[in-house]
């Protein structure tokens, strides 16, 4: 009663209008969905409330045409000029000087030499699509490719330009690609990881494991890693001298204690994330080694995947094994192709040396790429599985002596199977192959295209974090390329 005695009527007026204020702005959160956006994460996060596991198949938002994703980046950024771009009116104009902005030096005007393609192209399939030397195999497969020819994105640099094909932003700390779709879809695959990441024997990409993590949703979504040498999962073998029964029994009590935990707790995600996180490991321990061993596959399947080469044997494997994968349900899959920072002929940057670079990095692919395509396709699996083939960036057509510079503003991506039409284009960059010209699209708008093809609308997928509901695509309505879904 003191402290109201002491209370002024003017100090009354504005503590009790402050409360009134409070008031008033409850009322305007909830009438936005605001506080609906907080339970609908947590249902989200965890959408079965007697389930610890976050990775519980979830129904798609409408019928989907794809059920898992195959995402072939290449790290370092291919040139499109060289691979897929066909470009005629760059031939016979290498070392012709022209006046061009540079994208790294602050976007000023600045005399270069022009870089004419290294390799000839030629049509291939009924679409007749040109394609180069470099990708003579999966040439052969164009009439089940759309070529994205006019894509373009905010990063010129590698680091930030992985992070933003990856999870959509130039900054770390987004759930990448693969985290969306098993946040939104779950795993219809519970002794497997719903998202696997296969990197090269040469060494990871650079920023590594920032690419596949799950950022600030639960550590259950981000990507498990496949070693591409070696066991491809470390520690997956018991401890001598532990039985499967023991093991089994340590288990169960470890998740007694921590579904007691949960209880008083139950919107704790990561807790849920971590006790499922021991069920999903146990489980691994019986079938990852399986999906591994291919001893079983037949050695023309192995040869169809370029495994009976030394130069394209470690990529054929990985391709191999993703589709194994892809037939036990695993959402998304990720292989890189190229690795490391030392040696430039391990991966696709090649501001010198193109053809040597492009000639090896290309060798070790193409042959797997279309035994992939092909072998999905034989097996009725295509149809279902997303194929994406792609790098951070492309290159510029100007030459920086024997090679090109990054190019965030104009390059191609192509995408196959999983309800996507094949045997045609969409966009144009410039004659010159410069920028993105005809038809543009950000690298929102192909992860939008993932997403609608596994059946999540880009625009209403959100996560509840600090205040707002995130989104893989951003705040700002993004479509899918219409003019390749089938």
């Amino acid at each position: 009663m003191s402290g109201l005695c002491n209370t002024t009527r003017r100090e009354f007026m504005w503590e009790a209008g402050a409360g009134f204020t409070g008031l008033a702005l409850t009322g305007m959160l909830s009438a936005d969905d605001f506080f609906a956006g907080v339970a609908h994460a947590d249902t989200l996060s965890s959408p079965h409330p007697t389930s610890a596991n976050p990775l519980d198949p979830k129904p798609p938002m409408f019928p989907a045409k794809a059920k898992s994703v195959i995402f072939l980046f290449m790290y370092g950024g291919p040139s499109q000029l060289d691979t897929f771009d066909y470009k005629p009116k760059l031939i016979g104009r290498d070392g012709q000087t022209i006046t061009v902005r540079s994208f790294r030096e602050g976007n000023v005007p600045k005399s270069l030499k022009l870089m004419e393609p290294r390799w000839k192209f030629k049509p291939y399939g009924k679409s007749g699509k040109h394609v180069s030397a470099l990708y003579p195999n999966v040439g052969e497969c164009v009439d089940d490719i759309a070529f994205i020819h006019s894509l373009y994105s905010d990063a010129p640099v590698h680091g930030s330009a992985m992070l933003q094909m990856n999870t959509g932003k130039i900054i770390s700390g987004s759930p990448s690609l693969g985290s969306w779709i098993n946040y939104g879809l779950g795993s219809v695959n519970q002794n497997l990881p719903g998202f696997v990441v296969m990197t090269d024997t040469t060494g990871g990409p650079i920023s590594g494991a920032k690419n596949w993590s799950s950022g600030y949703m639960p550590a259950a979504y981000q990507g498990t890693v496949l070693r591409a040498a070696g066991d491809p999962i470390l520690d997956l073998a018991r401890p001598e001298g532990m039985t499967s029964e023991t093991q089994r029994e340590m288990l169960d009590s470890l998740k007694h204690l921590n579904e007691t935990h949960r209880e008083t707790r139950a919107d704790n995600s990561n807790l849920a994330a971590r006790i499922s996180s021991y069920e999903l490991a146990f489980k691994m321990q019986s079938h990852a080694p399986e999906v591994v061993d291919i001893s079983k596959e037949p050695e023309h399947i192995k040869a169809m995947y370029g495994m009976d080469k030394d130069d394209t044997r470690d990529f054929g494997y990985r391709c191999l094994l993703a589709r194994r994968m892809v037939e036990q349900g695993v959402r998304f899959i990720q292989l890189y192709a190229g690795g490391g920072n030392t040696n430039f002929l391990n991966f696709w940057d090649a501001h010198g040396g193109l053809v040597a670079n492009h000639t090896r990095n290309a060798g070790r692919t193409d042959k797997p790429i279309a035994g992939l395509l092909k072998d999905l396709k034989q097996r009725g699996l295509l149809d279902s599985t997303l194929v994406v083939w792609g790098g951070e960036f492309g290159r510029t057509s100007h030459g920086t002596g024997d090679g090109r510079d990054h190019n965030a503003y104009g390059y191609t991506m192509w995408m196959a199977g999983g309800g996507i039409k094949g045997g045609v284009s969409a966009g144009e960059t410039d004659e010159l192959g410069m920028e993105a010209a005809v038809d543009r699209y950000h690298v929102k708008n192909l992860h939008a295209t993932i997403l609608h093809q596994m059946g999540v609308d880009p625009n209403r997928l959100s996560y509840f974090y600090n205040g707002l509901n995130q989104k893989l695509v951003g705040v700002v309505p993004v479509e899918p390329i219409h003019s390749i879904i089938g």
